[in-house]
């Protein structure tokens, strides 16, 4: 079964900047942040035949985001489970793409490890993991993190310690660290290429070159849950820094950036895993 690449971390943690980095690639595409698996297989352990579980992906608030026909999906998916759709779902991606392999990048699923491969058994896993001051750093700072940086200490911790325990166990799961990526990405890169058996190609390393219009595909006003909306302009914004050259520095800029108060606040949740992490408290 040819392995599928599932990016995961904590948002804000650089899984933007490793997606445009394998997308690059001339065999593999990763889209837009999906979100709605979970809902699929959820809907298909209530009962859900195809035409409902293609509705739950063509209903999803981010569906817009993949510039895809609703009946070539239902064309391809024909008389399937939850797995074939989604399968048909990211082929017809691929398809449109002009690629032959596919993967995923969604935050959320750091806390589906095991119903994703459940559902997709050719998922493998890359983890990103970021020092936790910097992810709550900018956490506070977009609409969808937490209003707090204690609060985004919990959510790091959590997410991350559930996704080590989980993933191990599942087999086809590394973890790759940010401050790595941002100042010498080849290595990582072809440690991924290894564990989804993808050829290397140096188009990984010109990843700029596609990914201002990769991202201009998703300049579109989104409705989050609860109804905000989140403006086009807003989502560009938060994806800015990945068109623009790696900066090395970006890592552990919490020492100049964050507050005293904030720090210990931070540390007194999430120091224990920080030190196991190996970053500095």
């Amino acid at each position: 079964m040819t392995r599928a690449p599932f990016i995961v971390g904590v948002a804000r943690s650089g899984t933007t900047l490793l997606r445009l980095m394998l997308d690059a690639h001339p065999e593999l595409t990763i889209p837009p942040e999906t979100h709605f698996l979970p809902q699929v297989v959820r809907a298909e352990r209530n009962g859900a035949d195809t035409d409902g579980l293609i509705g739950v992906i063509t209903d999803h608030r981010r569906w817009p985001d993949f510039g895809l026909d609703e009946g070539e999906l239902r064309a391809r998916a024909g008389d399937s489970e939850a797995s074939g759709v989604l399968r048909a779902f990211y082929g017809l991606y691929a398809e449109k793409e002009g690629k032959p392999r596919w993967g995923d990048k969604s935050t959320n699923y750091v806390r589906k490890l095991k119903q994703v491969r459940e559902t997709l058994p050719e998922a493998s896993f890359i983890h990103l993991i970021r020092d936790g001051r910097d992810v709550a750093l900018s956490q506070v700072k977009v609409h969808f993190g937490p209003d707090t940086v204690a609060e985004a200490a919990t959510k790091w911790h959590d997410e991350i310690a559930k996704a080590r325990r989980v993933g191990p166990k599942l087999g086809e799961y590394i973890e790759l660290r940010y401050e790595d990526l941002v100042a010498d990405p080849e290595p990582l890169l072809r440690q991924v290429c290894e564990l989804v058996a993808l050829e290397w190609d140096d188009a990984m390393l010109d990843y700029r070159d596609r990914a201002a219009s990769r991202i201009g595909e998703i300049t579109r006003d989104l409705e989050r849950p609860g109804g905000q909306v989140v403006s086009a302009e807003a989502r560009a914004a938060h994806q800015a820094s990945v068109s623009q050259p790696l900066q090395a520095d970006r890592a552990g800029s919490w020492r100049e950036r964050m507050s005293d108060e904030d720090r210990r606040a931070f540390e007194d949740v999430a120091g224990s895993l920080l030190a196991e992490l190996g970053y500095e408290t």
